[in-house]
């Protein structure tokens, strides 16, 4: 082995150990907050140090530890499935298409109600709730299947 191609291990070793008493970013970039009390922060990539992805991260509002559901414009988000973070309008369209969707099956459930319509009954759970045909089950039709 030539002196060229030998990687000075203790080199690399002591460079890593000096590099651990250097502070790290440990608070991220505030990136924005939802109306549901959750604020979000990223820590860009840097390829140079060979972090390829941005951390990513939410902290919920005080005294709701990660009761409330994420909206699902800022899941994508954390999720990487998404680039940018969700603009205000984005987030505002979206919650206003779900309220006038709750108002829009609330109005239709009075409807259903006004015109007589019954509550929706849960169905029953277990091997009693497959439907029962009477070609499979009992009956003249399997007597006459096994002449």
């Amino acid at each position: 082995m030539s002196n060229g191609e030998y990687r000075h291990v203790w080199r690399i070793v002591l460079q890593n150990f000096i590099n651990s008493f250097r502070p790290r970013q440990i608070k991220g970039n505030h990136i924005g907050k939802d109306y549901i009390g959750n604020i979000y922060f990223e820590i860009p990539a840097d390829p140079s140090r060979g972090k390829r992805r941005p951390s990513r991260w939410y902290d919920p509002p005080k005294g709701h530890d990660f009761e409330n559901p994420i909206p699902p414009e800022w899941e994508s988000w954390l999720r990487y499935r998404r680039q940018e973070p969700p603009t205000e309008e984005e987030i505002a369209n979206n919650l206003a298409i779900a309220e006038l969707k709750k108002e829009n099956a609330d109005g239709l459930e009075a409807k259903r109600l006004a015109e007589g319509g019954s509550l929706p009954t849960t169905p029953e759970r277990g091997p009693q709730s497959f439907p029962k045909y009477p070609e499979y089950y009992g009956g003249d039709a399997m007597n006459t299947r096994r002449k």
